[in-house]
C-alpha cells in the first residue's frame, strides 16, 4: 500500500497537470453540500389497472401489387419517408401499355363508325337496329379502353398517405403478383396501444375511459389522449379490445416509440390517499430496496423499504419501512457518502 501511495507522488511530479485529491477531502466536499430531501406524504392519486399492450400506427397500408409483372424499380427503402401519390414501386408495363395501346386504336374505329352510322340512320339509309349496334359497340370500346388504361396504371404503385416505410417486402427483379405486399408505411403521428380488457375489469373502465401509459423500458409516462372500447368481446377470451391513443402533441416524450414495441396502459379505475416516496430517492442493490431517511440531527440512515410498481408521476407507494412526515434523501448515493464514516 505504501509503494502504491508513493508511486501515485512520483507521478505526480512527472505530471505537473496531475493532482492529487485525498479521499477525506473529496468526502469532506461531499458532507459540505446540504442534501435535497422530500418528505414522504399521503397523497390523493389515480388508481389504475394495467394491462400488457402493443403499439400500432393508427394510419397504416401495405401496398401490394394488382396486376402480374416483374419489378423494375424500388425507389424506397426501409425507414424512408415518403409523401402521399409519390411512386415507390415500379413493375415491367410493357404488356399492359400494348394493351392499352390496341384498345385505343379499337375505340377510335369504333367511334368513326358509329358517327358514319349515325349520319346514314339520319339520311334514312340504314336502320335503327344497325344505329344500335354501333353505338354499342362504340361503348364496349370505351369501357374496354378504360379497363386497359387502368391496368396500365397499376404498374405504378403509389404511396396513398405521408408517412415511413416501416418494410420492403420484395426487390428488383422479383415477380410481383396480384395481391403480393410489397411496402409497408405509416404514419409516425398518429400511434395508439392495443389492449385486452378482460370482462370482470370492463364496467370500472368503461366508466372513466381515461388511461396513463408508460413505457417501461425508459420509465416515460404519457396520459392517454382518448380510449375506445370496441362494442363485442372476443367469444373465446371473453375480453373487449381497447385502444389507448398516444398524444400527438408530446413528441419529446414519445421519441423512438416505434409501432410493434411494448407498452404498458395503466386504466384509471378511480382515487384514493396513497403514502408515496418519490422514485428518485430509492436505492436498489440486488434484491435489496431502500432509502436514506433523513434523522432530527440531519444525519441519512439507511433502511430497507418494500414498495409498490411504479406509479405515474415518478412515485412508489410505501407498502412499510416508512411513515408519513419522515424525510428522505433523493440522492442516495450522494447521502450514501455523507453517512459514510470519516475515515
Amino acid at each position: 500500500m505504501t509503494s502504491r501511495i508513493a508511486h501515485l507522488f512520483l507521478l505526480a511530479a512527472v505530471l505537473p497537470g496531475l493532482t492529487l485529491v485525498p479521499a477525506s477531502v473529496s468526502m469532506a466536499f461531499a458532507q459540505a453540500q446540504p442534501l435535497a430531501t422530500a418528505t414522504v406524504e399521503l397523497r390523493e392519486i389515480e388508481l389504475t389497472w394495467p394491462a400488457e399492450a402493443v403499439v400500432e400506427a393508427v394510419k397504416q397500408v401495405t401496398l401490394a401489387a394488382q396486376a402480374p409483372g416483374r419489378i423494375v424499380d424500388m425507389r424506397v427503402a426501409a425507414g424512408d419517408t415518403v409523401k402521399q401519390g409519390q411512386v415507390v414501386v415500379r413493375i415491367d408495363a410493357r404488356e399492359a401499355a400494348e394493351i392499352y395501346a390496341a384498345s385505343q386504336a379499337t375505340l377510335g374505329n369504333a367511334r368513326a363508325h358509329f358517327e358514319r352510322t349515325k349520319n346514314l340512320y339520319e339520311q334514312k339509309f340504314i336502320s335503327k337496329a344497325a344505329l344500335d349496334k354501333a353505338e354499342s359497340d362504340y361503348r364496349a370500346a370505351r369501357a374496354n379502353s378504360g379497363a386497359a388504361a387502368a391496368s396500365a396504371s397499376h404498374a405504378s404503385i403509389v404511396s396513398p398517405l405521408t408517412g415511413l416505410v416501416a418494410q420492403r417486402h420484395a426487390e428488383v427483379g422479383e415477380m410481383a403478383t396480384p395481391g403480393r405486399p410489397l411496402v409497408t408505411v405509416y404514419d409516425p403521428k398518429g400511434l395508439r396501444l392495443i389492449s385486452s380488457i378482460p370482462q370482470y375489469k370492463l364496467a370500472e373502465v368503461r366508466a372513466s375511459l381515461r388511461a396513463k401509459i408508460e413505457f417501461p423500458e425508459s420509465g416515460k409516462w404519457v396520459d392517454a389522449e382518448k380510449v375506445e372500447l370496441l362494442p363485442a368481446a372476443d367469444p373465446r377470451t371473453h375480453t373487449v379490445e381497447a385502444r389507448v391513443y398516444l398524444p400527438a402533441n408530446q413528441a419529446g416524450a414519445l421519441m423512438g416509440v416505434v409501432p410493434g414495441m411494448f407498452a404498458r396502459a395503466h386504466f384509471v379505475t378511480g382515487k384514493a390517499k396513497k403514502l408515496l416516496v418519490p422514485s428518485a430517492a430509492v436505492l436498489r442493490r440486488g434484491e435489496v430496496t431502500a432509502v436514506y431517511v433523513i434523522d432530527e440531527k440531519n444525519a441519512a440512515r439507511l433502511r430497507q423499504v418494500r414498495l409498490s410498481e411504479p406509479l405515474a408521476g415518478g412515485f412508489h407507494e410505501v407498502l412499510a419501512g416508512l411513515a408519513a412526515g419522515e424525510k428522505v434523501a433523493l440522492d442516495p448515493v450522494k447521502a450514501g457518502i455523507v453517512a459514510r464514516p470519516a475515515p
